[in-house]
């Protein structure tokens, strides 16, 4: 049952239910109040409450060492590929004038009448090899002009393309925090790309353009003067990748992991695996391959043949790869974070606990993130954190891939919920809008906590029929 048995004492032997969970309770104590009083990096957080983990459950200092390198390398090999790949991905597509095409095409398409609906597209869309802060900072100064022309609050506006950001951000890879969590918990990407576009779309809906509406009648927002407002019209006149280049490339990679999902399924049912076309499927249906294809195909299409040399492709590159570390760091802090829990045995007795338990795996996965969410502010840490958590719990349960993806989902739902003032994203949001702190609880926290509830909601209606 336990990994180091010939080190120590096996624990299920040494402690009770209760003092497991004291440990594990103590333990993120431990992490929250280094991360919110003593201030210190997420990254190194992670890591020293690991070590907490392991001398508290009783294992020896070179196993503690062992799971720690276990841990990183193992998460790691997956994340750190996909997320600076990811990243490149997304600075290509940023730089060459991808967000900006698609919003234009989209309120031309859909008029100003219904340019809500069109920003929510649009953050959906581009929130997907785009970082939300990125892609907000880049398509604020739409938000601006729309908001100036139509006389109405910016609220009316904005909610709608922060509401497609954010559920993007959260539900569908390759952004890194399903990654990560789908990384740890063991999911498969096909089925948490799938349902993370099937909850997603309607959650969008109501969290942005119905929201948006709601709350930009009750909160006018002018724009603020310290910013510029250009005319949405004239940049049509600039030079932008055309639309179906930009849709295409970012299509590419999800349409491949799906694939390599659906013919997965079908290939099993049909007893039909070792087919060449099957495994092709599977090859280029990997996420890491799925994006290192789409990443050339935007180097070329939108970046060599507009014009951009090796030198910028290269400084492009080299800028988008600063943020990635942060998040692939902390990434393989949550793996270490697991990989003590599954060596200490800490994670199979509790799992044995929680298999008599009345609550479902995935109503604790959503819990967990929530509270870690609220207390420390960043969905990030929250997600892989509450995955660290959950993952050795699991496999006491004989969970679908389906169910394991919707698990991702609670998780991500969870670590959306009610961003306030420990968020770097209130602050961002509200600074951009020109709003108090008050109108940024009132509008940004509550269409989070929308996010939050409707995803939860639906994963967890949808796990009754997989």
């Amino acid at each position: 049952m336990k990994k180091y048995n010939h080190l120590c004492n096996p624990i299920k032997q040494s402690m009770t239910n209760i003092e497991l969970i004291v440990i594990l309770v103590g333990s993120i104590g431990l992490l929250l109040f280094m991360i919110l009083k003593l201030k210190i990096q997420a990254f190194l957080a992670l890591l020293a409450t690991a070590v907490f983990l392991g001398f508290a459950s009783g294992m020896p200092m070179e196993a503690i060492v062992k799971s720690i390198i276990d841990g990183m390398g193992s998460t790691l090999g997956f994340v750190a590929c996909v997320v600076g790949i990811g990243a490149i991905f997304g600075q290509m597509l940023e730089s060459s004038g991808g967000a900006e095409t698609l919003a234009q095409y989209l309120i031309n398409r859909f008029g100003k009448d219904r340019a809500p609906y069109a920003l929510t597209i649009t953050g959906f869309i581009v929130a997907i090899p785009i970082f939300l802060d990125v892609a907000f900072i880049i398509l604020v100064p739409i938000l601006y002009a729309l908001a100036k022309d139509a006389k109405k609050s910016l609220l009316y506006f904005a909610i709608p393309l922060l509401a497609g950001l954010a559920v993007t951000h959260a539900f569908v890879p390759p952004t890194p925090g399903p990654v990560a969590t789908a990384e740890i918990i063991g999911a498969d990407f096909g089925w948490v790309v799938l349902f993370g576009l099937i909850i997603g779309i309607p959650v969008a809906i109501i969290a942005g353009p119905v929201f948006g509406k709601y709350i930009g009648k009750k909160i006018h927002l002018e724009v603020p003067r310290t910013f510029e407002t250009p005319d949405v019209k004239s940049l049509k006149d600039m030079s932008l990748p055309p639309f179906w280049q930009v849709t295409s490339i970012i299509a590419v990679p999800l349409v491949l992991i799906l694939s390599n999902t659906v013919s997965g399924v079908w290939a099993g049912t049909h007893g039909m695996k070792d087919v060449f076309w099957v495994k092709l499927l599977a090859f280029t249906g990997h996420p890491i391959i799925a994006l290192l294809i789409a990443t050339f195909l935007a180097i070329y299409v939108i970046g060599i043949r507009r014009g951009f040399t090796g030198d910028a492709i290269l400084q492009l590159s080299a800028k988008s790869l600063a943020p990635a570390g942060l998040i692939i760091l902390v990434t393989g802090a949550g793996g270490v974070f697991k990989q003590l829990l599954v060596d200490s045995g800490m994670g199979v007795q509790l799992a044995e606990s929680m298999s008599h338990s009345a609550m479902p795996p995935i109503a604790l996965a959503y819990i967990l993130a929530l509270v870690i969410r609220v207390s420390q502010g960043s969905a990030t840490v929250a997600m892989i954190t509450s995955a660290g958590i959950v993952a050795p719990l699991l496999s006491s349960f004989a969970l679908s891939d389906p169910q394991k993806a919707l698990i991702v989902i609670a998780i991500a739902a969870g670590a959306t919920t009610a961003s306030h003032v420990n968020d770097s994203g209130f602050w961002l949001v509200g600074k951009y809008l020109g709003m108090t702190e008050k109108q940024t609880l009132q509008s940004w926290t509550v269409m989070e906590t929308i996010i939050s509830v409707m995803g939860f909601s639906l994963a967890f209606l949808l796990s009754f029929f997989f």
